[in-house]
């Protein structure tokens, strides 16, 4: 099948349906807020919040290599993305299942429990973002890239805010467990409307020219590294500037520290974390033709060092310390779009499943530290832990300048 006007005007389509009722899902489970609140209420240490995060954030980025091993022999990957989907749609359903039973639980054994099915979400993600970058790379035309990830970044940051107005509702209205047992359900159900739109997609049969084994296909990464320039900075940049990703929840924990952990400001932060995101998917949307994804990333770059300096200064001003996190949103939004704009940009139709796979596995640092800052501040405290965590970012300006994505 060769990609036309018309079939990529369909697949486009698609892709916004499945990004709609995603954006939708979302809010109910939420990595930087509702994710590490429920592990908090839970019983959850700071070193566990940590270990949550880094198998969230990064543990599952490593399961990407093995997936897309086995991915990039495939010719066509819809069957494989639509399996890891109704994977998550089950976890999703578990989820709301074990907080309905937890009564009868220990606090050890829901925390038990949370971990494996985090985990198995978490590796299904990892699964379905291989075939998804892959099938996306060469269901729309190129020169409708750009105006995607902007259009879909707006609609889900609209999506999400006004899911996020009702989970901080339903947060406040019902008490723990109850309130996350309603969130898991209404997440799975949208996730699960959401997949509809990829029974729609006409995907174009890739070119696989050589068919290989996970260990030719380990073997393989060290040379491309090597001789794609761009994708060794992107894989630096990534690791050194993505740590701002695995940092937001830990600055729930410091809001906690210094001013508790009630459900109205979980669901205070949800709303102001997602205007950020909404206030950038627009701007971005509006300004699509007008910037390239280099000067976007050194955005977001500018953003991401602010966060651990801006929670020091403001630990004692609730209404300004909450603030923060709009700064965190406009963070998301704009590295999200900046770093699958370039990891699009920078491979073709033929490799970009092993591109994806070797951008998990590099991405290390954000895997590691999430374990690490919580080990630190059990031991050391938040202050140099935040400061430490600002050096490591500060180093990915050089990355990130090094890098050729026009």
């Amino acid at each position: 099948m060769t990609l036309t006007d018309k079939i990529s005007s369909i697949n486009y389509k698609a892709f916004i349906w499945h990004g709609v009722f995603l954006s939708l899902a979302s809010s109910f489970i939420d990595i930087d807020t509702i994710i590490p609140s429920m592990i908090i209420q839970a019983g959850g240490s700071s070193i566990l919040l940590g270990l949550l995060t880094a198998i969230m954030i990064g543990g599952s980025s490593l399961m990407q290599i093995i997936f897309a091993s086995f991915l990039s022999n495939k010719n066509k990957k819809k069957n494989y993305l639509l399996l890891a989907i109704n994977t998550r749609v089950f976890i999703l359903f578990s989820f709301s299942a074990l907080f309905v039973a937890s009564a009868k639980l220990s606090g050890n054994t829901v925390i038990i429990l949370i971990f494996i099915l985090i985990s198995i979400f978490s590796m299904s993600g990892a699964f379905a973002n291989v075939s998804y970058m892959d099938i996306f790379g060469k269901s729309i035309l190129s020169t409708k890239r750009k105006h995607f990830f902007s259009v879909k970044q707006t609609i889900s940051s609209i999506g999400i805010f006004l899911s996020a107005i009702l989970v901080r509702h339903l947060i406040t209205l019902y008490d723990y467990p109850a309130n996350y047992s309603l969130l898991f359900t209404m997440a799975a159900s949208l996730l699960l409307i959401a997949s509809l739109g990829f029974w729609r997609i006409n995907e174009v049969e890739s070119n696989i020219s050589q068919k290989l084994s996970l260990k030719e296909y380990l073997k393989k990464i060290p040379s491309e590294i090597k001789t794609n320039r761009n994708l060794k900075y992107y894989l630096l940049t990534i690791n050194s500037l993505g740590l701002a990703m695995s940092f937001i929840p830990f600055i729930l924990l410091y809001a906690k520290e210094n001013f508790g952990m009630s459900n109205s400001l979980i669901g205070n932060i949800l709303i102001l974390k997602i205007s950020g995101m909404l206030l950038t998917s627009i701007v971005l949307m509006k300004y699509s033709r007008k910037y390239d994804y280099k000067k976007l990333i050194i955005f977001s770059f500018s953003i991401a060092l602010s966060l651990p300096i801006l929670s020091l200064i403001l630990k004692n001003n609730i209404i300004a310390y909450q603030m923060i996190f709009v700064l965190a949103g406009i963070f998301v939004a704009s590295f999200r779009i900046a770093v699958n704009g370039i990891l699009v940009e920078i491979s073709t139709n033929e490799n970009r499943a092993t591109y994806t796979g070797i951008s998990g596995a590099g991405n290390i640092l954000p895997t590691v530290f999430p374990l690490v800052s919580g080990i630190m501040i059990t031991f050391f405290g938040f202050l140099p832990t935040f400061l430490l965590l600002t050096i490591l970012i500060g180093t990915s300006f050089y990355f990130i300048i090094k890098l050729d994505c026009r």
